[in-house]
């Protein structure tokens, strides 16, 4: 900063700025005005030819010199509020700036984690059925080595192998479809339950525990019943959250332990 912008008092600062504005709109004035003289000028030497280019030309410039007269005499009339420029006025205002910009990072890291969660269960629903393909794959491959070693196969069984395989590739086609709704009729009707509200409060009981959704649950109960048909129970615990429990036991869809109520197992639809 020069030395002698150490000692501006507002008001100087005020008149500057009011000055070099009002220097710049006359100056734009002024030379609208020699553009509408020469266009005077070309139109008189013209005579009739281009009347009407001209006079649009000249219409436009009249609205412009019109329109910066106007402003002008706004500036004219205007006071401008000066800030105070002690250190208590900056620090008041770049606290509320900052606090502005707080405001607004702490919106986009919402936005991104939620991004981030949506994106990391659709890697993980894509993994599975990229294990479940890859486990197929070795599967078959295995099984045609064997059918490889032996004698040729019938034509009649060879072609109800291929339907068979057909038949495994439109269930497992289906499955994922089904389970890619069910996915979105959850996330979107049974949503993660939000850190505000009546759900902060019902989560006072479990500070450190990370509720589990609708689907989440869902996905543990299936996967414990199909690994483990003997023992399809599961242990509730804080992750679990009442309510969604409450909802899963009453509409038939998950079963309590006859001699312990705190493990559920899935209803055996397919039985």
């Amino acid at each position: 900063m020069a030395v002698n912008q150490l000692y501006l008092t507002p008001d100087d600062i005020q008149d500057k700025e009011y000055v070099d504005r009002k220097d710049k709109i006359i100056e734009e004035c002024e030379e609208l005005w020699k553009q509408m003289e020469n266009y005077q000028q070309e139109i008189a030497l013209a005579g009739g030819e281009g009347i009407n280019h001209s006079d649009a030309k000249l219409t436009l410039l009249m609205m412009r010199l019109k329109s910066l007269t106007a402003e002008c005499n706004q500036w004219l009339e205007r006071t401008p509020n000066i800030i105070p420029l002690n250190p208590e006025s900056l620090v008041a205002l770049g606290k509320e700036e900052l606090q502005k910009l707080g405001h607004d990072l702490e919106k986009l890291l919402s936005t991104v984690q939620s991004k981030n969660l949506k994106l990391q269960e659709d890697l993980r629903r894509e993994q599975g059925w990229l294990d479940e393909q890859e486990e197929l794959v070795t599967c078959l491959s295995e099984i045609y080595k064997d059918l490889k070693k032996t004698q040729e196969i019938p034509v009649n069984e060879k072609r109800m192998f291929l339907e068979l395989k057909a038949k495994m590739t439109k269930i497992r086609r289906y499955r994922e479809k089904l389970l890619t709704y069910l996915g979105e009729v959850l996330d979107k009707h049974f949503p993660l339950l939000e850190e505000s509200g009546s759900k902060k409060r019902k989560r006072e009981c479990q500070p450190n525990a990370q509720l589990m959704t609708v689907h989440e649950i869902l996905e543990l109960l299936i996967n414990s019943l199909l690994h483990s048909p003997h023992d399809p129970y599961v242990k509730i615990n804080d992750s679990f959250w009442p309510p969604y429990i409450e909802l899963l036991l009453r509409s038939g869809i998950a079963l309590r332990h006859q001699d312990d109520p705190s493990r559920i197992r899935l209803e055996a639809f397919h039985q």
